[in-house]
């Protein structure tokens, strides 16, 4: 048996690094707003329930699960309000069947990464499979090979350091449409998992701080690098957002904004020829507002297009109403600052928004 465990050792040592990640939180350039700062600590405590999921619960690549890694009440790097996100730890150099129905949600994608968030913050896809790359059954049936060598029929690439499996499914209208259920397992494996093994749990209790604080601090500078361009949509390079595991048919447009409670951003932009768009309002940490209570994102099918096309999103305190002519709220939630992304999937072009601050009497 593992001394560190028996001992208690392992447990105090985790305990202290998760300890110390609360210096993120508290570094001088960070918001020292009550309220930002409660959500940091609310944060860390999130990113530790989400990697002890990941790093001790689904560790047996003999025997994977499907877990969700961001959900309504765990968030990480600007999580999609629209997107549900299912994830399974694998280990590269095995066989894996991914077997399912899809529901009725617009977009499906399959990615398998080398993902190094507790590490380096970064993630390399090994393979990915497209909605329209699948041969689906005739009732939405699907089954998927995933493995270094390449199979007839649906195949998933993997190297052999891919460590985990993503798939990601898009609504339009997440009050009407239903995402699929899939499963994976192993293709030659064991036929029962072993016992618990003390060393795995050490690592996994070692991987799951190393995780949080890598992620916090990953967001973080990601928040400090949008905040030297505040109120404006610029053109960063999209390799920033594929390193960290962001899809490779989307474009990605982060902006930090930052308002006061008598002003408005008026955001405004012709969107382009694309399967699917969205925009959201996400805090200092990079979460996405609370999508289940305020109105906080907006996408192609339910925002309201001006005659002319474009689209113009206003963000604030209050909502000024149709009156004004304000048809795509989006809720500021009582805050002053925080980040902001607009999501282009598959689209002709990729145009940035332009951006101003108005008081908002002027539009109301």
């Amino acid at each position: 048996m593992n001394d560190a465990v028996t001992s208690g050792k392992a447990w105090r040592d985790f305990c202290d690094e998760l300890k110390s990640a609360g210096d993120i939180i508290l570094a001088d350039d960070a918001p020292d707003d009550p309220h930002l700062r409660a959500e940091g600590f609310r944060y860390l405590s999130r990113l530790t329930k989400l990697a002890l999921e990941q790093y001790v619960e689904a560790t047996d690549t003999d025997f994977p699960f499907f877990y969700k890694l961001s959900h309504e009440t765990a968030k990480i790097g600007a999580d999609n309000p629209d997107s549900y996100y299912l994830n399974a730890q694998i280990n590269g150099a095995n066989d894996y069947r991914i077997t399912g129905t899809r529901g009725s949600l617009e977009y499906f994608s399959i990615v398998a990464n080398a993902m190094r968030y507790d590490s380096d913050g970064t993630a390399q896809a090994t393979g990915s499979l497209m909605d329209e790359d699948i041969n689906w059954g005739p009732n939405g049936e699907l089954e998927i090979v995933a493995s270094c060598n390449e199979q007839e029929g649906n195949w998933l690439k993997l190297e052999p350091d891919a460590n985990i499996i993503i798939v990601r499914q898009n609504a339009l209208d997440r009050e009407s449409e239903k995402p699929g259920e899939f499963q994976i397992e192993r293709i030659g494996g064991p036929a029962s998992p072993e016992p618990l093994n003390a060393g795995t749990l050490e690592r996994g209790l070692q991987t799951t701080a190393q995780f949080v604080k890598g992620v916090a601090n990953t967001f973080a500078d990601w928040t400090r690098m949008f905040a030297e361009y505040p109120n404006s949509f610029h053109g960063f390079d999209q390799q920033i957002y594929q390193k960290a595991g962001g899809a490779k048919d989307l474009f990605y447009a982060h902006s930090y904004w930052k308002l006061e409670p008598d002003e408005a951003w008026v955001i405004e932009v012709m969107p382009p020829q694309c399967d699917y768009w969205n925009f959201q309002l996400n805090n200092w940490w990079m979460e996405s507002m609370d999508y289940r209570f305020a109105q906080v994102t907006v996408n192609k099918h339910s925002a309201k297009l001006e005659s002319d096309g474009s689209l113009r999103i206003i963000v604030a305190a209050r909502d000024p109403g149709p009156k004004a002519g304000v048809v795509n709220w989006i809720d500021s939630c009582g805050q002053r600052q925080g980040t902001a992304l607009l999501r282009w999937q598959d689209a002709q072009e990729n145009p940035l928004p332009d951006a101003r601050i108005v008081k908002l009497e002027e539009i109301a």
